[in-house]
């Protein structure tokens, strides 16, 4: 068999990038320079770091995060109340494994919805499937899925994330549908999966925004009592940035 035979074969398998550094070799003629075993492990460990990468760029973009952040850029010069070390700690990512949730809390513009998708950028990096969404547009399309009959898809979708992010939650009042949809969301990802809540409303308001007190107890109690909590403070980063510019 020739090497081109050889290289057909392995793109025909999808090993595209063990077939492309195979090639690479033959051209360079770096073979000769090394025994069969050192370069079938060569080749196996391209092909896998490929299929990684290629890998996280897919969760990447699935998550639908709506910005580039990075725990390695997270500030803490900022006086906000924000912990490096009790952060630090929840970037290992050992609450996913432990299936605990975060509340982050705060006024607009400190940052709770950067943090929360600096962490899921680190979740999809470490290969854990994530979805970032705005907690009211999540609530409209599960509401026009229940129309459809695509509802329970739509919900086994979430519970299959291994973090799943709600931003800007309880900023529109809720309705009967978004309480059900909230519950029915929570309780399914109860002691399975981890959720991250960013809010600008303090959590001891969220019974009255949440409504129907059977509900909003049920709800509460599942997410509270498993949440690492930050509450951030301080001024807006928005306007920081604006007055360096």
């Amino acid at each position: 068999m020739n090497n081109n035979q050889t290289i057909e074969k392995l793109k025909q398998m999808r090993l595209g990038a063990m077939a492309q550094l195979h090639l690479q070799h033959i051209k360079d003629n770096r073979i000769e320079n090394i025994t069969a075993d050192e370069y079938l492990a060569l080749l196996i460990d391209h092909q896998w770091e490929d299929r990684q990468n290629r890998k996280i760029e897919r969760l990447l973009k699935q998550a639908g995060f709506k910005q580039q952040a990075n725990l390695a850029d997270v500030n803490y010069t900022q006086n906000r109340n924000l912990d490096k070390n009790m952060f630090t700690r929840l970037g290992t990512l050992d609450f996913i494994t432990r299936k605990e949730n975060i509340i982050l809390t705060g006024a607009s513009g400190v940052g709770k919805s950067y943090l929360a998708q600096a962490l899921g950028h680190q979740g999809c990096m470490m290969e854990y499937k994530t979805i970032y969404t705005n907690t009211a547009r999540l609530f409209k399309k599960l509401k026009l899925s229940k129309v459809d009959g695509t509802y329970l898809k739509e919900l086994g979708k979430l519970l299959k994330a291994d973090l799943l992010i709600l931003d800007d939650f309880g900023l529109q009042s809720f309705d009967n549908h978004a309480r059900e949809t909230l519950m029915d969301i929570i309780d399914d990802r109860y002691n399975k999966a981890s959720t991250i809540i960013s809010s600008q409303i303090p959590v001891s308001a969220w019974y009255d925004i949440i409504g129907e007190g059977t509900i909003a107890d049920a709800i509460l109690d599942r997410i509270v009592n498993s949440s690492h909590r930050i509450d951030l403070k301080g001024e807006s980063l928005r306007k920081g940035a604006l007055k360096n510019e």
